[in-house]
């Protein structure tokens, strides 16, 4: 006992606090400064990407101006010296942060790395970590193994706040560098992952020098917030695992769950073990966690309590909560009309839904699939969700919806919704939009596809490609009735659209390149809205069977039946009608614009390339996929800005990506 109080410089062990922090001793001050110079970091690096917004919305205030001013052919290009030089920074970090190795294996694909930017990101954070944590440490003297100890320990509590200010929803640090909660959840994990690390250094530390000095099972019965601290670090690795993507799919809303409860207990934890001086952390965590969650709760009251509900109207209306019809779409599609909602949003955006009859304790995240109110709806401001069946919740969704049709009952359900959340990117500072999501990525791309159309006449936007891909035609038929609306408005305001819709079930037969045409029922019904347009349909429809033979092939039995499985919905042969014609280059806007089916894998470099190349401005990509669909994107994007050296003094103009990967 004497020989610890003399190695610990003569303190008593209680206010050292053992493996804690470090009482008042010749550690103490150099591991605090250390602390508070990460934060300094912090600070710095949120100012320098609040700095660049500044830049960005500074650049594209110039091209809105100038498209407004009709005075170029190109808004979208550099119009100064500065704006040049910012493009060609802003291309290079563009190259360098896209690319993405994909693990294809079924089984390992969760471990498919991050994209080479967040790479990088997290290389830097890692060599500042390691420098603080050895940092003038790293002595062969009687103190080696405590001074190590006690730093780490500073060095796994300083990054604690940042923990939580990641995993917040109304989130600070989002706010200020302009990016969504759903952005920063990946560098939230891996600061969980990196404490996990440094906490096992201090731990090992301290347990190495207890035991070299033989009083390892003395100091564990002595000291009780070792125990404490075990518990935290134990706590830490749990979340770490259980946060892995096989675990999580066996039961989200367990995992949900379980881990909301583990950030409570790893607080409280951390707070016993540590001492008092070193409890700012901590208290900077509550008040992190206090404030999202409170926000959050604000936000929830506003948005599903009315105090003067308009009860005039045929549905709605309702004080507390919303009114919501949910309908099944074929085997694994849940539509949810939700209506009367008093809120307004952005394409992109996302809510958590929680229907109480369905999942009573249980709130998910689902895209907005609509970008402005729903034609035809009765109450204001109703808004859409598609949800694909998985397991869980979605699954009970849409039995609960097919139960109901087989009842006849009309689905009708009270809800509560909490959000938008989300920042989802500017486009209309773009000449050229390219638009690619799979199966249900679709709610996130079309609301965004329908908000350039509404919005063309203050926008830069003069061509937009859009992709989607699915396995199955039946989910197709709901997203396709909607790319024909879109298809007419782009025609109406200018605008360029191409559609191209991929079915890739495997085993689906292989067909040349096909576009679809009107149904005789849909010309029927828009004829009395426009028969000028149903003229032209007609007219397009004596083309395709006249004008273009013999290049043109006319379906066979066969090819019919291929026709009708791949519209889906169980349509009729006659209600749908295929010119299989290679697709031919638009001169015009939209002209000539059709769906484009393909039965075979797209060629995701070809599909980018082709309206970049066409383009005179920027261009900018958006996809909303699983890891693979996203990883080709990536991959393709960086290698053709590459190739083209964009902003290099080619002439080539920049190609923007933006990401939205869904996984659950």
């Amino acid at each position: 006992m004497e020989k610890m109080e003399r190695r610990h410089g003569g303190h008593d062990m209680s206010s050292m606090g053992g493996m804690s922090m470090g009482g008042p001793n010749s550690f103490q001050g150099t591991n605090m400064g250390l602390a508070h110079d990460f934060w300094y970091i912090i600070a710095a690096v949120l100012g320098f990407l609040a700095l660049c917004r500044l830049v960005n919305l500074y650049k594209s205030r110039t091209r809105l101006q100038k498209r407004f001013a009709n005075s170029v052919q190109y808004p979208t290009k550099p119009s100064n010296k500065f704006l040049e030089i910012w493009a060609t920074l802003t291309a290079l970090v563009r190259e360098s942060s896209y690319p993405q190795l994909y693990v294809p294996s079924s089984w390992f694909s969760w471990m498919t790395p991050p994209p080479l930017g967040r790479v990088i990101t997290l290389l830097v954070y890692w060599a500042i970590i390691i420098s603080m944590m050895t940092a003038n440490a790293i002595k062969n003297d009687a103190f080696f193994w405590e001074r190590i100890g006690f730093r780490n320990a500073w060095i796994t509590v300083m990054q604690m706040p940042l923990l939580y200010l990641l995993a917040s929803k109304c989130s600070i640090i989002g706010l200020i560098v302009g990016t969504g909660h759903e952005r920063l959840n990946w560098l939230h994990r891996w600061v969980g992952r990196t404490m996990f690390v440094t906490g096992a250094v201090h731990g090992w530390h301290f347990f190495t020098e207890w035991q070299r000095a033989g009083i390892l099972e003395f100091q564990m019965q002595m000291m009780g917030m070792v125990k404490y601290g075990m518990a935290a670090w134990a706590v830490l690795g749990w979340s770490l695992i259980s946060g892995f993507a096989p675990l999580r799919r066996l039961g989200y809303e367990f995992f949900v769950l379980q881990h909301l409860v583990s950030a409570v207990l790893f607080i409280w934890l951390v707070y016993v073990h540590i001492p008092v001086y070193a409890r700012w952390n901590v208290w900077f965590s509550i008040g992190a966690l206090c404030f999202d969650r409170a926000c959050r709760t604000v936000l929830l009251v506003w948005q599903n309590v009315k105090f003067r509900p308009n009860r005039s109207k045929c549905k709605g209306g309702q004080r507390i909560g919303h009114f919501a019809q949910i309908r099944a779409v074929g085997d694994s599609i849940t539509v949810i009309n939700i209506k009367d909602v008093h809120f307004k949003w952005k394409a992109g955006q996302h809510l958590y839904l929680w229907a109480p009859a369905i999942g009573p304790m249980e709130a998910h995240p689902y895209t907005i699939a609509c970008a402005h109110q729903l034609p035809g709806t009765c109450i204001c401001n109703s808004i859409q969700l598609v949800v694909r069946k998985h397991g869980g919740f979605s699954k009970r969704l849409h039995e609960r919806a097919m139960k109901d049709h087989a009842e006849e009952k009309k689905g009708n359900y009270t809800v509560f919704v909490s959000g938008p959340y989300g920042m989802p990117p500017r486009l209309d500072i773009y000449e050229t939009v390219i638009l690619i999501s799979a199966s249900t990525g679709a709610s996130f791309t079309l609301p965004i596809l329908e908000d350039l159309l509404a919005n063309a006449s203050t926008n830069c936007v003069k061509r937009i490609d859009f992709l989607l891909t699915t396995k199955q035609g039946e989910e197709i038929d709901f997203y396709v009735k909607r790319l024909h609306e879109f298809l007419d408005g782009a025609k109406e305001v200018g605008i360029e659209l191409l559609v191209h819709v991929a079915i890739t079930q495997s085993g689906t037969p292989s067909l040349p390149p096909f576009s679809i045409l009107p149904t005789t029922r849909e010309r029927e019904r828009t004829e009395g809205k426009s028969s000028s347009r149903a003229s032209s349909w007609d007219s397009n429809l004596g083309k395709t069977r006249t004008e273009n033979s013999p290049d043109s092939i006319q379906p066979s039995g066969d090819q019919e039946k291929r026709a009708n499985t791949i519209g889906g919905g169980g349509r009729d042969v006659e209600d749908i009608i295929f010119s299989l014609t290679p697709r031919r280059p638009l001169s015009n806007a939209s002209v000539d614009s059709h769906v484009h089916y393909s039965t075979t894998r797209p060629d995701i470099a070809a599909f980018i390339r082709a309206p970049v190349e066409a383009t005179g401005g920027e261009t900018k990509v958006v996809v909303c996929g699983g890891p693979s669909l996203v990883a080709k994107v990536r991959n393709c994007v960086a290698s053709l800005a590459d190739e083209r050296a964009v902003h290099k003094g080619t002439g080539a103009q920049g190609i923007g990506l933006f990401v939205e990967e869904y996984a659950f």
